[in-house]
């Protein structure tokens, strides 16, 4: 077994979504390395945030992204950082997914080195999150981040708060950062044709599971100012479980009450085919559908 190639994937967030210059550099350190692949990066204005994809073997990914948070902390200010996303730091989240060979448990010991050497090298406090936290109130990184930038320079202080690595303060203008292990999750917006940031926010309450909506779905309103629309952003976090056409299904239904309906969706970053193929075997109706039934699937095998 030992000469079977692991894979691993990483999702990390960074706190820049609007000057080229300084994602490109972000970017850089996942560029031309052996053993690591980017699969994709996309940044978006109004959230003002990048979110990278890579994979490759876990040494090299990991070395990877330990130098991007570097640059992050050095390139982003936080301290001048507006948008509409929820975030506590330069580097706000590094999530790590097993694809290939690879176990949750090795994905949560990958984490908690990157955690301990970017906390070592750049001065960041780090908290683990997901699979890789040490007490139960850290697994969601919502109870983490609450507060965001601005509010963890006092809530660090808290003994509850205490980092599981780096100094027990906030970066000066990197903030803080998530470090954990997790399941792929689906980054998944939904539009509507409305400019009315309360309507959002009231819907992705009925959404989420925070609030008795759906079980593997986190859901905020945002405002797309630009295009005088709202949206409904969602991480699906268990896509085999809660599936996206039933988040897009609840929320048509929850927007119909205001009069509202949708006008577009989005998907950030990579999606696993098993979810679209999902969503599309619902709304085609298709019966009796397996995975095996795919081309490429197949080819791939």
């Amino acid at each position: 077994m030992s000469n079977v190639k692991k894979i691993i994937e990483c999702v990390p967030n960074f706190s820049e979504g609007r000057d080229l210059e300084k994602i490109e550099k972000i970017v850089s350190p996942f560029r031309g390395k052996d053993g690591v692949k980017l699969l994709d990066y996309s940044r978006d204005e109004d959230h003002n945030r990048l979110v990278v994809t890579v994979v490759g073997e876990p040494e090299a990914v990991k070395n990877a992204v330990v130098e991007a948070m570097g640059v992050a902390v050095e390139v982003i200010d936080m301290t001048k950082h507006q948008g509409q996303h929820p975030r506590m730091g330069a580097v706000d989240v590094v999530p790590f997914i097993p694809v290939k060979n690879v176990s949750m448990t090795e994905a949560v010991e990958l984490a908690k080195e990157v955690a301990k050497e970017a906390s070592e090298k750049y001065g960041l406090p780090i908290f683990l999150y997901e699979k890789a936290a040490t007490n139960p109130t850290r697994e969601n990184l919502a109870n983490i981040r609450k507060g965001e930038f601005e509010g963890m320079i006092e809530k660090i202080k808290q003994a509850d708060w205490t980092p599981d690595y780096g100094p027990a303060e906030i970066h000066p203008t990197a903030g803080t950062t998530a470090v954990g292990a997790r399941m792929p999750l689906v980054a998944f917006n939904v539009n509507l044709n409305t400019n009315d940031i309360e309507i959002a926010n009231k819907i992705a309450k009925n959404v989420r599971f925070l609030n008795g909506g759906l079980r593997f779905c986190k859901a905020i309103g945002i405002d797309l100012k630009e295009r005088g629309i709202v949206q409904i952003s969602m991480n699906m976090t268990d896509y085999t479980k809660t599936a996206l056409y039933r988040s897009f299904e609840l929320i048509r239904i929850e927007a119909r009450r205001y009069g509202v309906s949708i006008v577009g969706s989005e998907i950030i970053g990579l999606v696993p085919m098993e979810a679209l193929i999902d969503t599309a075997v619902y709304y085609l109706g298709v019966e009796d559908f397996s995975m095996e039934q795919i081309l490429e699937a197949r080819m791939m095998e």
